[in-house]
């Protein structure tokens, strides 16, 4: 008799208990800003809560869809094609925030790297497990990635998006880490690509400043580092158990971005060091179950993709809090299934569902 494939249960809830504590508080964090833009203390909840209904329903339908099927050629390739057009095509779109991210759909709000992501870590774990056994081979292994990859990435840096372009960086290191490259291209690609990302900090003014910022926010408390002093604040305000749920000070006006990038700093102040620590451990669920799938998944291929996408939305978090706490300069990268944002939502949302679906053929 066939086994019968249950999802890992446990990845499952603390992703749904993660979504949930989110959407409580992006309305925590956003309600007083939102009554006075938009005369709608609720304008922030309702659109959040409309993307987790749908971001949802994707990782049910992601769980039950077999994640060998999207290992096709007829598939990847056309998804690759469609998200080069889709960051082709941002950067003609108007600016916001100074930056060409967004494609705005009557109030939605569309950014084709967050498709990059889940698009390319796909294609990294079909082409690896294709390639398995000749990960080292430079020229048709090596090249092949670099160009796909790297193709997306300076389009994704054109935007500017610094941060999303050093994720997918970080998680094709991982990827192909596991897939066993040898140590010494790591090291030829890190000393490779330190001149180059130096450069792009050093020759764009604000990469600069946040720099600067982070090495020492007091030598401009009301310019360059304010966003992460107030962060500071913020934090260190909130004790071990918090000031209360909705009774932050921080997010009015203060902190900037309370209810996107910085969510994690309003859940600090408002919750404490035991709500910090509740999200902390939800995350590390996500990383161990994640892991666990990766190491009992009988195949090359899932292995390698549940190993990204677990490096995906876990790095991204980890990122964001670092950026929160003053440990790494500032980005612009949301706390995944917490901050307020649908695109970043359905995609991490939708690696999750893979990630559930991979777990269901675990040995």
């Amino acid at each position: 008799m066939a086994r019968r494939l249950e999802s890992d249960k446990l990845l499952f809830v603390s992703v749904v208990v993660l979504v949930l504590f989110g959407t409580l508080m992006v309305f925590s964090a956003s309600a007083v800003m939102a009554s006075q833009l938009y005369g709608n203390s609720y304008y922030f909840l309702f659109r959040q809560l409309a993307w987790v209904g749908a971001g949802l329903v994707l990782m049910v339908g992601m769980m039950n869809l077999d994640y060998r099927r999207l290992a096709s050629p007829r598939l990847i390739f056309p998804a690759l094609g469609l998200q080069l057009v889709f960051l082709v095509a941002v950067l003609f779109r108007s600016p916001s925030h100074h930056a060409h991210r967004w494609f705005h759909i009557w109030a939605a709000g569309f950014q084709p790297s967050e498709l990059s992501k889940i698009v390319l870590v796909i294609f990294l774990a079909y082409f690896l497990d294709l390639r398995k056994g000749a990960v080292n081979d430079w020229k048709h292994t090596l090249v092949p990635i670099g160009l796909v990859a790297g193709s997306s990435v300076a389009l994704i840096l054109k935007e500017p998006d610094f941060g999303t372009a050093l994720a997918i960086g970080v998680v094709f290191a991982a990827m192909l880490f596991a897939a066993g490259l040898h140590w010494g291209y790591f090291a030829a690609g890190a000393a490779a690509l330190a001149p180059l990302v130096g450069l792009l900090i050093l020759l764009t003014p604000y990469r600069t400043k946040r720099l600067e910022a982070f090495l020492d926010p007091w030598k401009d408390p009301l310019g360059k580092g304010f966003q992460i002093i107030q962060s500071y604040i913020a934090v260190g305000t909130g004790g071990i158990d918090g000031l209360g749920l909705m009774e932050g000070k921080q997010k009015l006006f203060f902190l900037p971005e309370p209810h996107t990038d910085f969510i994690f700093a309003v859940i600090g102040e408002e919750l404490g060091f035991i709500g910090a620590l509740f999200v902390l451990a939800l995350f590390g669920v996500i990383l161990w179950r994640g892991l666990r799938a990766a190491a009992v998944c009988p195949n090359e291929l899932g292995r390698l993709l549940a190993i990204g996408l677990t490096v995906l939305v876990v790095g991204q978090a980890l990122v964001n809090i670092s950026v929160v706490l003053g440990l790494l300069p500032t980005k612009g990268i949301a706390l995944p299934l917490v901050s307020y944002g649908g695109s970043s939502l359905l995609a991490n949302l939708a690696a999750v569902g893979i990630l559930l679906n991979i777990s269901q053929h675990a040995s």
